[in-house]
């Protein structure tokens, strides 16, 4: 590290060792803030310890995995010297920079985690900055970076070049710099040292081939990040009860957004469990074409055209690269390549010993109708309020739309990727209809060509074959598959996509159904039958806030505004949310999950609204 920053790297016989003497426990997954540059991100546990961190891009390979293996998986932890310290975590306010604080009788110390922002203009064009400062008293610190390359099934040799250390092993390798004295071990670095008040200590992790950042660089570069982001933040037309959580859900939602490809991931991990112990151990770190068709409704509910017209571009590209014969997959790689195949990674441990960890995901091959319906969705919304459509691009929705009339009767593996037989889902045989719905009015408003009395009569006979086959067949209200009695939450998209009135007596049924039958608490399940996977599940959070909106929308603000006063409280002390949540509220699943976070904005955005006019006399598009 060159600047100013000139220290001694000393290898140790005490640091050369091979195995941890006193492994750290497991973490929780709701214990963790998110860093990120909108290329990768990194999670920050609240004692300081990075301990998940994919390098260089999301769906790359870790190099830290602590969280699904304490002992092998790696990690970057901060440790100061400090009796029974209060710890916290909080936000530079409307950033993604993350401060953790430990205070103390005798002294207290400020962790700072950035990745510089691609607007910043960093020398180094990736790189994750670490800065300690101590505010009261003279305070001993113990830093220590243990990477372990290729999903931590490669300890890397460790080498000191010149002022920095580099960790390499394979075909990879990444650099350590610091402004304090570096000791080299055995497949790790540290370092030992005390600050008094007023001082710092920076730690910088980049790419070998570059030269890190100095410390005047790494201060610039946390300004530069930080106003950054609060231009961006200040596009939000969000002025809510909810805004600051509302505004957190935008800044996760635009970290899991590649900032080169204008994909979205549906969350920044794999592995983690939504059933402790249990199989259910996915890969979310690619881009489902549900989760980013929802996520551009979230973006332009408040504001942000540009991210929607960058997801609408990816999307095109994605439906113009589509054979004659060829259908539309339901998740891509972030690049816009075919995304990986299912692999367990069988020499971790596994959050909370949950196993197989999985990345890659199998469901990529499955059959899901209702991609094209949330799709559509958001090419619609895209044209209402963005660029129009070209006519390259119109051709190819025509060829997609066809596929949808000539298709929706089949069967498939729904919403929730059932691994079971196919069947005949509501919530898909719904989607084709929004699918059509939506095509016809594009149609209309663009005066477009194509056959749009046909696709508007393909549409209504979705819509009577729903209200025909689709009813329980003794309380008539909504179930899950045909000819069915099982209840499931995606119903409660039905009101949200205006298939139904919110307040038709057969929804208003439903929804009570679903209260009885699905929720408990707050919490929503998204189904009690069988799907073909051992194991249970938790509560899915993402339905929690569908549900308030829903309730909304009937006029039931009062439950509503208590619904969503519980599911609030089910976000983590940083306002993240993760997939799903035990029976103690505790978050499981992948963490954060976008499609959580774009839920909790669209029921903030129309419960507030509804509470702001309880009329009910306001037009909503």
């Amino acid at each position: 590290m060159t600047h100013g920053i000139r220290r001694l790297i000393v290898p140790t016989a005490e640091s050369r060792v091979s195995k941890r003497e006193n492994p750290m426990p497991g973490r929780q997954i709701g214990e963790h803030g998110i860093v990120g540059n909108l290329d990768t991100a990194a999670l920050v546990a609240s004692d300081g310890c990075i301990d998940y961190l994919c390098w260089p891009h999301l769906d790359s390979p870790t190099i830290f995995a602590a969280l699904l293996d304490p002992d092998t998986g790696g990690e970057f932890s901060v440790e100061p010297s400090l009796d029974n310290p209060r710890r916290m975590q909080l936000y530079v306010p409307e950033t993604n920079i993350l401060i953790t604080r430990w205070m103390a009788e005798e002294g207290s110390v400020e962790l700072t985690d950035f990745m510089p922002h691609p607007e910043a203009a960093a020398r180094v064009p990736r790189s994750l900055v670490r800065r300690i400062r101590v505010l009261r008293g003279k305070v001993d610190l113990h830093v220590r970076c243990r990477p372990r390359l290729d999903y931590a099934r490669l300890v890397p040799e460790v080498e000191a070049y010149g002022e920095t250390v580099v960790f390499h092993a394979g075909k990879q390798s990444v650099r350590l710099g610091a402004s304090v004295p570096l000791r080299i071990g055995q497949g790790d670095a540290e370092a030992r040292f005390s600050l008094e008040a007023g001082h710092d200590a920076w730690f910088v992790l980049c790419d070998e081939a570059f030269d890190p950042l100095d410390s005047g660089e790494c201060l610039a570069l946390q300004e530069a990040t930080a106003d950054a982001w609060r231009r961006w933040m200040r596009r939000s037309s969000y002025k809510g009860r909810w805004r600051e959580r509302v505004d957190r859900s935008a800044l996760v939602l635009k970290l899991l957004t590649s900032h080169r490809h204008g994909s979205i991931a549906a969350a920044a991990t794999f592995g983690l469990p939504e059933a402790t112990g249990a199989e259910r151990n996915w890969d979310y770190r690619a881009t489902w074409i549900r989760d980013a068709s929802f996520t551009v409704y979230a973006f332009m509910r408040l504001g942000y055209v540009e991210e929607a017209e960058h997801f609408r571009r990816w999307a095109e590209d994605r439906v113009m690269a589509l054979g004659k014969h060829s259908a539309l997959h339901i998740m891509y790689a972030l690049d816009g390549g075919e995304a990986k195949q299912e692999s367990t990674l069988d020499h971790l441990a596994g959050y909370a010993h949950s196993k197989p960890v999985r990345v890659g995901n199998a469901a990529r091959t499955q059959t899901q109708l209702d991609i094209f319906g949330e799709l559509m969705d958001s090419i619609y919304l895209s044209n209402k309020y963005g660029t129009a459509i070209s006519h390259e691009s119109w051709r190819h929705v025509r060829r997609m739309v066809d596929h949808v009339s000539r298709h929706w009767g089949d069967a498939d593996e729904g919403i929730w990727e059932i691994r079971d037989k196919p069947r005949h889902f509501l919530h898909s045989r719904l989607m084709c209809w929004v699918a059509l719905d939506r095509t016809v009015r594009l149609a209309g408003k663009r005066s477009l060509p194509g056959p749009v009395v046909e696709w508007a009569a393909e549409r209504d006979r979705i819509a009577e074959d729903i209200w025909a086959n689709f009813r329980h067949p003794e309380h008539g209200y909504f179930v899950q598959t045909r000819g069915g009695t099982d209840l499931d939450a995606a119903l409660l998209m039905m009101p949200l996509v205006r298939f139904v009135s919110a307040t038709d007596p057969v929804w208003l049924a439903t929804l009570d159904a679903i209260r009885e039958q699905l929720t408990d608490d707050g919490l929503v399940f998204r189904y009690r039958n069988a799907d073909g996977l051992e194991g249970g599940e938790g509560a899915f959070t993402t339905c929690t806030f569908w549900y308030v909106e829903c309730l909304a929308r009937a006029g039931r603000l009062h439950e509503a505004r208590e619904i969503m006063a519980r599911g609030v409280l089910y976000s983590n002390h940083l306002g993240l949310f993760s997939e799903e949540l035990s029976h103690r509220g505790e978050p499981l699943g992948n963490f954060p999950q976008a499609l959580t976070h774009l839920a909790f904005i669209s029921a903030a955005y129309y419960l507030d609204r509804q509470l702001s006019h309880p009329e009910g006399q306001i037009w909503q598009p």
